[in-house]
């Protein structure tokens, strides 16, 4: 277990107040979303956690206690790389379930880059690459993640990256093959997973070409207010913009390794992590 990093406080207020819970202390919610809240929570030793709670109203939501627990199994499978947000346990106490995790001092990508974060600014690149390392041991571990996005990336104030919430990672199989229900975050979505085809972890590789796209532009490649749009953005491409056209600091080898992520086959992009990582050392000097 790596040592424990501290996650940044938020004021948003809580539904159910701090306090114990199993071996547990809440003190604080410090975020909140469609499925779970995340606690400042220490333990008996007085270590610092960050601990994910699914939330009340759907712990008797079979389809939501599926896909939780999913992903604390998912997470618990990629550890061993430091880009990767630290596990701890899961289980279940006083019939809520619920993971422990790293807890890291810092903010995510789309709060840095819509404040124009220094932190940001200064480390791009190496945000960039460190992004893509993850998804490569991600990978490497059996899984696709499927829901990689600017907000699922934390980044603390010495520019430490954490990939974070696997609830909707999957195995990657052989074949592509077609997922249920399809969630995840439209203008991050590939072609084909829009459009309801099989797909493998190529999708990934370009949910991370829109991410750094959009990090070095401030805007996102196939803009549109539906999946619809988004899906006929990514087809058409008449009205595309080179990120050099928006940004011209990013690096031709930069740009060319983003436009190969984001091809609408999944045949160009980049099959292996390892050789998108390799290519983003090479055009950022790393």
């Amino acid at each position: 277990m790596r040592v424990l990093s501290l996650f940044k406080k938020s004021s948003i207020p809580s539904s159910s107040g701090p306090g114990p819970f199993g071996r547990f202390q809440l003190h604080e919610r410090i975020a909140s979303g469609g499925m779970a809240d995340i606690w400042l929570a220490t333990d008996g030793n007085g270590k610092s956690y960050a601990l994910r709670r699914l939330l009340a109203d759907l712990q008797g939501d079979a389809t939501a206690r599926k896909r939780f627990l999913q992903g604390c199994e998912a997470l618990e499978k990629c550890q061993g790389h430091e880009c990767v947000i630290g596990y701890l346990e899961h289980g279940k106490i006083e019939g809520q379930h619920y993971l422990a995790m790293e807890y890291v001092e810092g903010a995510n990508l789309k709060v840095l880059y819509t404040r124009h974060d220094p932190v940001l600014l200064e480390n791009v690149a190496q945000i960039i690459i460190d992004v893509a390392s993850a998804l490569e041991h991600i990978h490497e571990c059996g899984y696709m993640h499927l829901d990689v996005k600017p907000e699922n990336v934390l980044v603390s104030r010495n520019a430490a990256v954490r990939v974070v919430d696997f609830d909707l990672a999957q195995p990657i199989t052989e074949k592509p093959r077609k997922v249920t229900k399809n969630p995840g975050t439209p203008a991050y979505m590939a072609p084909e997973q829009l459009s309801g085809q099989p797909i493998d972890q190529r999708v990934d590789v370009f949910a991370f070409g829109v991410a750094a796209y959009e990090l070095l532009t401030n805007q996102k490649p196939f803009p549109g207010e539906t999946s619809t749009e988004i899906l006929r953005a990514q087809t058409d491409r008449s009205d595309f913009i080179l990120p050099r056209q928006l940004n011209p600091d990013v690096p031709i080898g930069l740009e060319r390794a983003i436009l190969k992520c984001i091809e609408r086959e999944p045949d160009k992009r980049y099959l292996y992590l390892s050789v998108l990582v390799r290519d983003l050392k090479a055009a950022l000097y790393v």
